[in-house]
């Protein structure tokens, strides 16, 4: 069933009350109309028998029919009759009906007294005014049906326009389109329109919030499988490894024999195991929250140079230079712990990554209000495309090697998370001398000598 625009609803509601108001004042005014006329018409029929009435109450009654012929020949026009008390006809003209069953189309009694009635049967010269003033009232009731259906429409159309730009702007909403802001206006229309598209935005919002966070649950899902899948793998490695050599030292097999060599190797693996797993544990604990930051006065030059020292042996052994320039006075207000254990992994990444005889720079610098600490590994480059990956638990570039120079592969993810947690921004880049990683620290602002504003 087709359904009936809304415009259409309005125009023939409007149509359907004017008309009944202009029927209605037609009815009334054709009733006043023909009382008028009928009015006037009496009274021109009473002033046109007034000369006949005066002569024949001034006259002998003898003279009636001969008073009456010379007034009907004067006035041939009129069809009338002029009876007695008892109805019987004293004169009448022509065409006048006489009989006792009057059948014509008008009787009016002009005159009645004790002696005589005069009866006129004909109108007086009024049909063509009457006809006139007819056409003109029919021309008026025209012109204003016109100029009401004009005005029904403009109105139909000025209601219905607003509606049905709502309709379309809230069925391109249904439909997540773009939709411009309503028209101004000061009406209720206006009002739900403003409403309307402040709720569209408002939904937008809400819609976009949801779609990020399903991405996001996706992403942190795939990130879980991956890191499992791969904490079984790295697990599972180094438990092989153990009960190889334990069923080789159990079975005396060739070399096997020697018990104390093979378990100490066993204490290696061990203790590689739980190291991986302690750093695991750490990850999954940053993850959920549980390790929260309890920032403090820090002291950015002596944390660094306090660190460097853990890592002397490693970098003589590969003939590094670790330069640092790091001014005095940078205060910071974080976590001092989580700091270092940044900082620890960072150094660490970079002494082993650097190459022979390389250098490793150390600096900071202000920058909007923090303390960019910078590490640059000299000489060294990385695949832009392998930058992002490093970040992952277990990656590595080289993944024999690095398995078995002891590495695991979750150094720069618990950076990553450390810094997260701490709601610290970084970066780790390529740059034309080597590989560089920042990060920006918030500088403590003191007011007075000891109190930090932060």
């Amino acid at each position: 069933m087709k359904k009936h625009g809304i415009f259409i609803k309005v125009f023939t509601y409007t149509v359907i009350a004017i008309l009944l108001l202009v029927s209605v004042t037609a009815v009334l005014f054709s009733g006043q109309f023909m009382l008028f006329y009928r009015t006037l018409q009496n009274r021109q029929i009473v002033a046109s028998y007034e000369p006949l009435v005066r002569r024949i109450q001034t006259s002998n009654n003898n003279d009636i029919a001969a008073m009456a012929q010379r007034f009907y020949e004067n006035n041939q026009s009129f069809e009338f009759l002029v009876v007695d008390n008892n109805n019987n006809p004293i004169y009448a003209t022509a065409k006048a009906d006489t009989s006792d069953n009057f059948s014509g189309d008008f009787f009016f009694v002009v005159h009645k007294d004790k002696n005589f009635s005069i009866i006129a049967q004909s109108r007086t010269g009024l049909e063509s005014l009457y006809r006139d003033l007819a056409f003109r009232v029919l021309a008026v009731f025209a012109i204003m049906l016109a100029l009401s259906l004009f005005c029904a429409y403009v109105f139909a159309r000025q209601i219905t326009k607003p509606i049905r730009q709502l309709v379309n702007s809230a069925g391109r909403m249904a439909n997540l389109e773009e939709v411009p802001p309503p028209v101004e206006r000061k009406d209720e229309l206006g009002v739900l329109a403003r409403d309307t598209y402040f709720m569209y935005e408002k939904l937008k919002e809400t819609i976009s919030r949801l779609e990020d966070e399903i991405l996001r649950e996706r992403e942190l899902e795939e990130t879980q499988r991956y890191f499992f899948s791969a904490a079984s793998h790295e697990l599972k490695t180094p438990i092989a490894a153990t009960s190889v050599l334990l069923e080789g030292m159990l079975e005396n097999v060739g070399d096997y024999k020697d018990h104390s060599k093979y378990l100490r190797e066993c204490v290696k693996l061990m203790d590689a195991q739980s190291k991986t797993i302690s750093e695991i544990l750490e990850i999954v604990s940053l993850n959920h929250g549980k390790i929260a930051p309890v920032p403090e006065k820090v002291d950015l030059r002596h944390t660094v140079e306090g660190i460097l020292p853990d890592y002397q042996t490693l970098s003589d052994s590969k003939g590094l230079r670790i330069v640092t320039d790091i001014p005095e006075m940078q205060t910071c207000f974080i976590d001092p712990k989580m700091l270092r254990k940044a900082l620890s992994n960072i150094i660490l990444n970079g002494v082993q990554n650097t190459p022979q005889r390389g250098e490793i720079r150390i600096w900071s610098q202000p920058v909007f209000e923090q303390y960019r600490l910078c590490v640059l590994n000299t000489g060294t480059r990385i695949d832009d495309a392998v930058l992002p990956k490093l970040f992952d638990p277990f990656y590595r570039i080289d993944q024999v090697r690095d398995r078995k120079r002891g590495r695991s592969g979750l150094g720069l993810t618990i950076v990553q998370k450390t810094l997260e947690a701490m709601g610290i921004d970084f970066a780790l880049e390529n740059t034309p001398e080597g590989v560089l990683f920042w990060m920006d620290l918030p500088q403590l602002f003191c007011h007075g000598p000891s109190t930090p504003i932060i």
